[in-house]
């Protein structure tokens, strides 16, 4: 126990240090993308430029204004979809706890698709076509839980936004004031979430959380080593799980079947634990950014794989 306490001040350091370089990063995307969306307010063009996506959140209950947020998160990250949403907060209707969860979905389904999207095409997949299968999936995945959540009057309750964005007409130096307190907000939230994905590895959580879906991977029919090193990337993330799969695959260890599959489901749920968390600062229910996502995720995957599989078993009955 005391060797346990003696490293505590030294793993806090290191965690306070590492959130500090991520976030550095972060910010350099995300306060140009603040700014734009202060002077874009104040001119009024924040309508006019939620108005194409509008018929696209209509179709999944929300207001036109969290068209710019999923469009953000498209783009950019998580993060700076976090930011502009609680810049827009204030000029948009009050979601509900089911609004933000569709909402929360999507946006991890469908975020950073084009860094994401190029290293799912290093892997042998098709940019394109896992682009398509994110957005399509993360539209998909919010009208079913939009359907479902009308349907039950569940998560009715207003959401509770974790930002604290000025109310009313805010003068320019309170709204920077508030900015700078949601970026402070981030680099907490960020260190958090640092600490608490290396006591969690430490614990042996991720490993728990790791065997408790290979089965299910391995009945959708990805086996070997393709399976495990899917888990990694459900868990952890996308960048950890391709760049193991792209290993394997110069090692010629992995089928493309498997590598389809694999990537396939790591584009519509990955980092279970640490990007789901990100969800609960606007306000989203476990229920549709983990349950949902992941039960449509490997539904999705499980009928892409009997489809391909099928496809490409028509040549040989040809042959014969």
């Amino acid at each position: 126990m005391s060797t346990i306490l003696a490293s505590l001040p030294r793993a806090a350091r290191a965690v306070a240090v590492d959130a500090a370089k991520i976030c550095l990063d972060l910010f350099k995307i995300m306060v140009p993308i603040l700014i734009g969306v202060k002077i874009f307010k104040e001119l009024g063009w924040i309508t006019y430029l939620a108005e194409p996506l509008a018929p696209l959140m209509e179709l999944v209950g929300l207001p036109p204004e969290c068209g710019l947020t999923w469009a953000t998160a498209i783009a950019n990250n998580l993060y700076a979809a976090l930011a502009v949403h609680a810049a827009l907060v204030p000029s948009m209707p009050a979601l509900t706890a089911a609004q933000a969860t569709v909402l929360g979905t999507m946006m991890l389904i469908g975020h950073n698709i084009f860094v994401e999207g190029a290293i799912a095409q290093k892997c042998g997949v098709s940019f394109w076509g896992q682009a398509a299968l994110r957005l399509g999936g993360a539209l998909a995945c919010g009208a079913l839980l939009h359907a479902t959540f009308a349907a039950t009057g569940t998560l009715s309750q207003p959401a509770t936004l974790l930002f604290a964005p000025p109310q009313g007409d805010a003068g320019l130096g309170t709204w920077a004031l508030g900015e700078v307190k949601n970026l402070g907000m981030i680099y907490l939230v960020i260190a958090a979430l640092v600490g608490l994905m290396r006591a969690l590895d430490k614990l042996g959580v991720t490993r728990l959380f790791e065997k408790a879906l290979l089965p299910f991977l391995r009945l959708m029919g990805i086996g070997g080593a393709a399976a495990t090193l899917t888990v990694v990337g459900l868990v952890m993330g996308l960048a950890y799980g391709s760049g193991l799969i792209l290993l394997e695959v110069r090692q010629g260890k992995v089928a493309k079947r498997d590598v389809f599959a694999s990537m396939s489901l790591m584009s519509l749920s990955h980092a279970l634990i640490e990007d789901t968390l990100l969800m609960y600062l606007i306000g989203a229910s476990l229920w549709g950014t983990f349950v949902g996502r992941l039960v449509f995720s490997l539904a999705v995957v499980a009928v892409l794989t009997r489809i391909v599989q099928v496809l490409a078993a028509r040549p040989a009955v040809v042959r014969q």
